[in-house]
């Protein structure tokens, strides 16, 4: 393919244009209404809709059937057929009439915060076409013509409900010519991208956004303004044909009370630079919604799923990524799928130390009810966290877009950035909801790259708006993205967050691309397609204030690659290059130079390479474009009380001390952040700035009012600064508990707060089961209850006010493969168990829990897996209810007696058992397989006829009922694994962790454990894989014994 010819151009910054104001000018008379339009047999009328620029558009009216022709030039470009709608009282595709027209100009301006450019033009002609049928139906289309493109919607006018069936526009192009679009259509967008003809594409659904090419010109057809007044949509593509309909999303109606306006339907036109700078899709987006927009702030983050999978649940490692942000500058870490209640807040306080905010992952389930909103929007808040990432939406149904409604207003009320995963495409919102940062809705980097993919989506799912790729992955191998490929990523893909997917160590290794990156802004004036081509090539220029960047990316063998500098005003330039230095991709290279807009920066890629420019005013002193990433002050907060139990009405008095241990800072703020719903006696101390050696000091006095969230809640107190060029909040954590109010009566479990809700998937439900369906066990129905996925816990207040608890425990019915259901029910009360039932299964009867929860303040219902993995484990607590106060409820049974004189434990029953492999053994080794398949057990040479054999991770439980005072046994690995196991071995009593080894070898023999156990009612062994995994892990409790009443 021939690149086409470009015109240079001057681009001088842009003056920034009035902020957050969107102005409709009418420049012209409107244009009268038309006469109806009667037609004879086989006539034809037909109405112009000319915009500002080369685009042009024709209405044609042919016995009652609409088309609209779009041309470039005067060149034909394609035809939308069959305009019309198909409703359940209409069929408004046929049979039509003209009997209105009004014409006016459209001319706005507009902020955005995302985006190709901060600040907008859209100027456009847009015709409404009043229509109806000869039984009276109405319809208006509404045409819009710009210079970048034609765009069409349907507006149904009456106050009805109304049910649309059917889209029947279809495009048709003119001529045959290329086509890149995903192969198929997935509602996460995910889907790979492939190159063919137009008539020779794939049949069938095709996703939005597709782009064709017809001689010169290029067409992205897509849609904007889906929200939740109606579905999204894509591509239907008749085999061997030119033609391109609409489908909606599961061939499903879409459903609307009053006037009606659909999605507009978009053909973005032109040369590939006018596709590639089209700001279309957000020019027919609603106006913003938010008055104020000071809290949200785009930025570079790090994140460490993709490189560093397990890190996610790992409190320290997220501190390196935080780290990894604070070096270098970056405004955010991501705490993705793994992150624990337990420690956000923590982190938290230490990403703000340190001038770095936190984001957290959401599954959408845990945020699909407004109930999960309000629990969790308003308490991520208190922790601290700027924004949510939140996945797997996986579809475009109505009913998926009226959530996206409402989770995008409950986050700008909590002034809280999202982002979404596994969703929907960029519509036009990030205008309507700026504080959306970013969508993925493509298959990115975590699905490995693809040289090709990777320089298709710049044309295509780039142009409709911000596309999380998470790039710059430099340990993955670089044989299809050299390093120098995967930093112009971050140029060439927009994202208002972009996050950075490699380890710290990974960019520490790499100064020259960290200096990059430590100056790389998210937020755009300006947007230039130098060259390109889908598939082959892009190079791609974004101006940020006075400063270029420039990303170039190419597919293929190694190769010279150029880069004219024509986007630059007039004058020199300091022009950076970061570069391929080698053919494998795996080196980088920098320049600098001095250089004008006349000049050309040549580079040789590597086998799919690269490169960054950056160029910045040549003013006089100035040597280079980067600046230093300035550290933080740093302080040593100390706050008392460090904990508190209160009340409703409690007043607590808080003292804290900071000291600046290094750095300065300015306009310091230093006291409490007081949570909602509590009031604060005392101000804040103030200071201008703060250096190396000060000191704070204050004392507050604070009030828990009544409309505080009860339970835990952490009270911060420290010092809000500006260090380095950032925000800095250094600050310590009370942990405070707030009483909720004792239930009384019979209480329902489903009927109160939650002081703890964690499940193993999706959420944990009131009164149904973790899919949503009933709660179902063994064909019972129960009309309340809780549905969990284990491992699950749920937490209540109890206040010591009850005395029983009862539920009736199971599988739930409605798991996917039932035979891979089991799991065990456990019930705490302040943290020791006080029942649990053995493994039950989906051919398990219903059991019953009686419990007496006598003294107990906190109640917790937990379950675990069964052994054979989580994925089908619903688990179902029915009819979970306490008794309270006066309130007489079931009898529990009476206590089993304890074990007396000095026992094996292999000789007593055990209440609940599981392995890693095969069962656990009495008085013999594990064999992995079969019950009885073991050996002798052996410890070093060493000999028992006692004692248990089990397999990491492995536990077993058995009935103590206080009567037994120690536990004893040489633990170790078994002989007959040679030299490759390792196991930490543990003894808990009642849930609480009474002992434990280090990592246990083969080179430690065996090793004795003598364990206090007395006042224990149950006692659990657990052996857990150490160091280099689970498989030779053969975990021996030999001479396993006790020593018990009259023992």
């Amino acid at each position: 393919m021939t690149p086409r010819p470009r015109s240079a151009r001057l681009t001088a910054p842009m003056r920034r244009l009035a902020p957050a104001l969107t102005v409709l000018l009418t420049l012209g008379a409107l244009v009268p209404a038309a006469a109806a339009v009667a037609q004879p047999p086989g006539g034809a009328a037909s109405w112009p809709v000319n915009g500002p620029g080369q685009i042009r558009a024709r209405l044609v009216l042919e016995e009652g059937d609409l088309s609209l022709e779009v041309r470039r030039r005067s060149s034909e470009v394609m035809t939308v057929e069959q305009l019309g709608l198909v409703t359940d009282r209409a069929d408004l595709s046929t049979g039509l009439r003209v009997e209105g027209r009004t014409t006016r100009p459209v001319d706005e301006t507009y902020s955005m915060i995302a985006g190709k450019a901060q600040e907008r033009r859209y100027r456009a002609t847009e015709s409404v076409f009043d229509l109806s049928t000869e039984d009276g139906a109405q319809l208006e289309l509404r045409v819009r013509v710009s210079a970048d493109g034609v765009a069409y919607r349907y507006v149904l006018p009456e106050d009805a409900r109304h049910v649309v069936r059917q889209e029947t526009g279809r495009w048709v192009f003119a001529a045959d010519g290329t086509a890149w679009n995903q192969t198929g259509y997935q509602p996460n967008y995910e889907a790979d991208w492939t190159e063919r003809s137009i008539a020779g594409n794939v049949a069938g659904d095709l996703a939005f956004p597709a782009l064709f090419q017809t001689g010169d010109t290029y067409t992205l057809l897509t849609e904007a303004a889906v929200d939740g007044r109606y579905a999204g949509s894509h591509l239907v593509h008749e085999a061997g044909s030119l033609a391109y309909g609409l489908g909606l999303y599961g061939g499903e109606p879409v459903t609307h009370d009053g006037p009606l306006e659909t999605p507009w339907r978009v053909a973005v036109v032109g040369g590939l630079d006018t596709v590639v700078e089209s700001t279309l899709v957000d020019d027919l987006a609603d106006p913003s919604r938010l008055a104020d927009t000071s809290w949200i702030e785009p930025g570079v983050s790090s994140w460490s799923w993709m490189t560093d999978w397990g890190s996610p649940r790992d409190e320290a490692r997220q501190r390196d990524f935080v780290d990894l942000s604070a070096r270098n500058g970056w405004e955010y870490v991501l705490l993705d799928e793994g992150w624990s209640a337990d420690w956000v807040p923590r982190v938290t306080r230490y990403a703000n130390a340190r001038g770095v905010d936190t984001i957290v992952w959401f599954h959408s389930r845990d945020l699909w009810t407004q109930e999960q909103r309000d629990h969790w929007l308003p308490l991520v808040k208190e922790w601290g966290v700027a924004g949510i990432k939140v996945d797997f939406m996986d579809s475009d149904s109505q009913a998926t877009h009226q959530w996206y409604d409402d989770v995008l207003a409950d986050t700008a009320r909590h002034e809280l950035m999202i982002n979404f995963h596994g969703s929907t495409l960029p519509h036009g919102l990030q205008r309507t909801w700026p504080h959306i940062m970013s969508y993925e809705a493509v298959r990115g980097a975590e699905n490995g790259i693809s040289s090709a993919r990777s320089l298709t989506v710049p044309f295509a799912r780039g142009v409709v708006g911000s596309m999380d790729w998470t790039p710059v992955t430099f340990s993955r191998g670089n044989g299809n993205s050299s390093k120098a490929h995967e930093l112009a990523m971050s140029v060439v893909y927009e994202s208002a967050w972009q996050h950075m997917s490699d380890k710290p160590e990974s960019y520490a290794a790499e100064p020259i691309a960290e200096e990059f990156l430590q100056n790389l802004p998210t937020v755009w004036d300006e947007t230039q397609l130098v060259s390109g081509e889908p598939g082959e090539h892009v190079v791609l220029a974004r101006r940020s204030g006075d400063t270029w960047f420039v990303g170039a990316m190419r597919a293929g063998a190694p190769a010279s690659l150029e880069i004219p500098l024509a986007v630059l005003a007039d004058g020199p330039w300091i022009v950076h290059t970061i570069s391929d230095a080698g053919g494998d991709g795996s080196v980088l290279a920098g320049d600098v130079a001095t250089l004008t807009s006349r000049d050309v920066v040549r580079v040789t890629t590597a086998s799919n390479g690269g490169a960054v420019v950056v160029a910045c005013p040549a003013t006089p002193g100035r040597t280079s474009c980067w600046t230093p990433v300035e550290p933080t002050a740093t302080l040593d907060v100390t706050v008392t009380p460090t904990a508190a139990e209160l009340e409703v009405g409690d007043v607590v008095e808080v003292s804290a001390r900071a000291v600046v241990t290094s750095g300065s800072g300015t306009d310091v703020v230093f006291g409490p952040r007081v949570p909602a719903g509590w009031t604060l006696d005392g101000a804040p101390v103030t200071r201008d700035a703060i250096a190396t050696g000060d000191v704070l000091e204050g004392a507050w006095r604070l009030t828990v009012g009544p409309e505080a969230v009860r339970g835990d809640v952490e009270v911060a107190v420290g010092a809000a600064f500006t260090s380095g060029g950032r925000d800095v909040f250094a600050a310590e954590g009370i942990d405070v508990f707030v009483a909720p109010d004792a239930p009384t009566g019979a209480a329902w479990l489903s009927d109160l707060p939650w002081l703890e809700d964690a499940s193993g998937w999706a959420s944990n439900r009131r009164d149904a089961a973790n899919a949503g369906t009933p709660l179902t066990i063994r064909g019972t129905v129960f009309d309340k209850g809780i549905g969990t996925h284990a491992p699950s816990t749920v937490t209540v207040w109890t206040g010591e006010q009850c005395s029983v608890f009862r539920a009736v425990v199971g599988t739930d019915d409605g798991v996917e493969k039932p035979q891979e259901s089991s799991a065990a029910f456990r019930v705490l009360g302040d943290g020791r168990i006080l029942a649990e039932s053995p493994v039950l299964r989906a051919t398990s009867d219903p059991y019953e829990m009686v419990v007496d929860v006598r003294g107990v303040d906190r109640l917790t219902l937990q379950t675990t897996d069964g052994g054979d993995g989580k994925n089908n484990d619903h688990t179902d607590w029915g009819d979970a209810r306490v008794w309270c106060g006066d309130a007489e409820g079931p009898q529990p049974p009476e206590e089993p007696a304890g074990p007396t004189g000095t026992p094996y434990v292999s000789d007593l029953e055990w209440t609940g058992e599981s392995n890693g492999y095969g069962p656990i053994e009495r008085d013999m080794s594990n064999g992995e397989a079969a019950r009885g398949d073991g050996r002798p057990l052996t410890i070093a040479g060493a000999v028992y006829a006692k004692g248990i054999g089990m397999h990491a991770t492995g536990q077993l439980t058995v009935w103590l009922g206080r009567s037994c005072t120690v536990f004893e046994a040489v633990v170790g690995i078994d002989d007959e694994v040679s030299q490759s196991g390792s196991v930490r071995f543990e003894v808990w009593g009642d849930g609480a962790l009474l002992a434990q080894t280090g990592v246990v070898t083969s080179a430690d023999g065996g090793v004795p454990m003598a364990v206090d156990v007395s006042d224990v009612r149950r006692l659990t062994l657990r052996a857990h894989e150490a160091t280099n995994g689970k498989n030779f892990d053969h975990a021996d409790w030999a001479d396993a014994r006790l020593v018990c009443a009259d023992g």
